[in-house]
């Protein structure tokens, strides 16, 4: 090897000599900012509660350290003007950070504030019987998911027909006109009138004083169905004409091309739209205390008697606190993470189906 070559591959083994920094010492810097502040910060919260660590300034003003840090470093290094890359680059990233810190500090708190009642007795037994200290959350568990379930069952077959007509029929109709305008003013409502609605219509049929699981669910799906209705609408507008054209092309019946052609393609993305409208209706408490009402007990039976759900259970912990504060206050905080846990699972499984499903692009 040449002195030329010896020197050549010295300076790319070291990029400082070079004038370049190695690619990790951006995610280095952020990662030292941020360990930096969270042990500022750990000192001055000595003698308090863990819950009482301020993550959203640790990490605030970490990524502000990371910012004045990363463009020192460069300017010594780099140069100014690569250095003004990264500092906009840093700038950038600073925002998508702040833009999350209501969502880690939310986070970092219900972790934090759940554990100490995340245990076996808290997903074995119900508050039936329960004043004090102790009980457990599963009838409200076993409330939620059939629920929403039920919910899903009712929500999704409307809303994806729906989309389907809108797309694939209706085009350019004023029933397709009219349809969309109900469905967006639909996405607007206040889930309390969800609620209203869903109770209303069963005292017409079965009377006043009437609540039960089904409730409950007819109640979510009248939230569920334009989310489900415009997510899908996206996706099947997304399906490139020329795969309809082709089926058509070789005889294939519209609606066959619809289920074998444009849905497949599509699954994907419908997958996604059904958990957003799920997430987006699993935490309601309002509609839910109207219609499904609530109980201490465990209840699987949707068509009959009150059922709990965790909304509820976390709202009715905290409004009626018993005999033992401390206890309902740590049940009401096990609740909303198992609640988070629960979204957390689905939109996993969400995501592996889609993927699962998804249209095959290579050979």
């Amino acid at each position: 090897m040449t002195t030329i070559e010896k020197t050549t591959a010295t300076a790319k083994a070291n990029s400082l000599t070079s004038g370049r920094l190695p690619k990790a010492t951006p995610w280095v810097v952020l990662a030292a900012s941020w360990a930096l502040m969270a042990v500022v910060f750990a000192f001055a919260n000595i003698g308090n509660p863990v819950g009482d660590f301020n993550i959203a300034a640790t990490v605030f003003l970490g990524t502000v350290v990371f910012v004045l840090a990363i463009y020192v470093i460069s300017t010594i290094v780099e140069g100014q003007r690569k250095a003004a890359d990264r500092f906009v680059t840093a700038i950038v990233s600073a925002a998508f950070v702040v833009a999350l810190l209501p969502l880690i500090s939310l986070l970092f708190t219900v972790v934090v504030n759940g554990l100490a009642r995340f245990d076996i007795e808290f997903f074995t037994y119900s508050m039936r019987n329960v004043i004090g200290e102790g009980g457990g959350a599963i009838h409200a568990v076993y409330g939620t998911l059939l629920i929403t379930l039920a919910a899903t069952i009712i929500s999704v077959p409307i809303g994806l027909m729906t989309s389907i007509y809108l797309v694939e029929y209706g085009s350019r109709s004023r029933l397709a006109k009219a349809i969309t305008f109900f469905v967006d003013v639909m996405t607007g409502i206040p889930s309390i009138v969800a609620g209203l609605f869903a109770y209303s219509l069963f005292v017409v049929f079965f009377g006043p004083g009437i609540s039960n699981g089904f409730m409950g669910a007819v109640a979510l799906s009248v939230l569920m169905i334009p989310v489900v209705v415009r997510s899908s609408e996206e996706m099947l507008r997304l399906v490139p004409n020329e795969l309809r054209e082709a089926a058509y092309a070789l005889g294939v019946p519209k609606w066959l091309t619809i289920v074998k052609v444009v849905l497949p393609t599509s699954i994907a993305g419908i997958t996604t739209g059904v958990m957003l409208a799920i997430a987006r209706v699993i935490g309601e408490t309002a509609p839910l205390l109207l219609t499904a009402g609530y109980t201490q007990s465990l209840n699987l039976n949707l068509f009959e008697g009150n059922m709990m759900t965790l909304p509820v259970f976390v709202y009715n912990q905290y409004a009626n606190q018993g005999t033992s504060p401390d206890a309902a206050i740590a049940r009401a905080w096990a609740g909303a993470l198992t609640l988070i846990l629960i979204v957390m699972v689905l939109n996993l499984a969400a995501r592996a189906v889609a993927k699962f499903f998804a249209p095959k692009t290579g050979r």
